[in-house]
């Protein structure tokens, strides 16, 4: 049932300097509705993210509308979901949660918000040989997306084997077999030497982000024959994506997929159409950059 008043709020950690809180709210005010958006940091409230499950319960009983799930809790919080959507139980992770019915309803807006930034801020992007870091919540959705946006092949790295080889086993089921691949770290030389003028990179790690700073990967490996596109927004120019375009690489922030995938977050919150435009204009206001341009 649609109402005009809605509660809802972010679950993940050092989630200070997010702007889904403006987003929202600002959305909200344009359609004529009250939002009140509150963030749940698990580091201000001095808890681990295995908490997610009592965060959400609590907020349940406090009434909220729903919550958008960030890291490191994007597939903790799974399993104390009551239902989910297809495509977050296709990924494993959620970025969305409904309560409707007195259920708890797991979504992922994170596949369709990258898909949407990418496919606007870098269409003539090859997509031969996509080299992927990062097989995390975020990473799994946006492995999804590339593949539906054309990829031939994603290579996923990550610190840990394990998880990289989940991601990339679920993705061949998915998409077929040899769409995708993991590999560690230390073949990220001959990989991203490989994707030389037929792909580039994606970053999906939390570092970049204002509490995690630095760089993902040694700076020289990147050269003017790869793109690069960054899944960290706060801040929005990242020490990857100065990095990269000092390479000569085409590069896309991460600004874009924050307001498409809030922008998907909001319908599912309020059952309104959002204005995507808009929200990536506020976004550009917000941060005082051009969001989601190849530059």
């Amino acid at each position: 049932m649609l109402k005009d008043s809605y509660l809802v709020g972010l679950i993940g950690s050092g989630i200070g300097p997010s702007l889904s809180p403006a987003l929202h709210e600002r959305e909200a005010g344009r359609q004529g509705l009250r939002c009140l958006y509150r963030l749940l940091d698990l580091d201000t409230i001095g808890v681990p993210p295995e908490a997610v499950g009592e965060l959400l319960r609590a907020a349940r009983l406090l009434g909220f509308d729903g919550l958008n799930i960030t890291h490191p809790c994007k597939r903790l919080v799974v399993e104390h979901l009551d239902a989910l959507d297809p495509r977050a139980e296709a990924l494993g992770a959620v970025n969305t949660v409904v309560f409707e019915g007195g259920r708890a309803v797991g979504h992922n807006t994170d596949v369709t918000g990258f898909a949407a930034a990418f496919a606007r801020g870098l269409p003539d992007a090859p997509l031969e040989r996509v080299v992927q870091l990062g097989a995390g919540g975020a990473g799994a959705a946006v492995a999804h997306a590339t593949l539906t946006l054309g990829a031939e092949r994603v290579t996923v790295v990550d610190a840990l084997p394990e998880r990289a080889a989940d991601l990339a086993a679920a993705l061949n089921r998915r998409f077929g077999p040899g769409r995708a691949a993991a590999a560690p770290p230390g073949r990220l030389p001959e990989l991203l030497g490989a994707a030389d003028g037929h792909g580039g990179l994606v970053h999906a790690t939390p570092t970049g982000m204002a509490a995690h700073p630095g760089l993902p990967l040694p700076a020289g490996l990147l050269h003017p024959g790869l793109w690069v596109a960054e899944v960290v927004y706060r801040p929005l120019e990242t020490e990857l994506l100065r990095t990269a375009r000092a390479a000569g690489c085409a590069t896309l922030d991460g600004g874009g997929m924050a307001a498409f995938q809030a922008a998907d977050a909001f319908r599912l919150f309020t059952g309104r159409e959002p204005d995507s435009t808009r929200m990536l204009a506020d976004l550009t206001e917000l941060t005082g950059g051009a969001v989601g341009a190849p530059k």
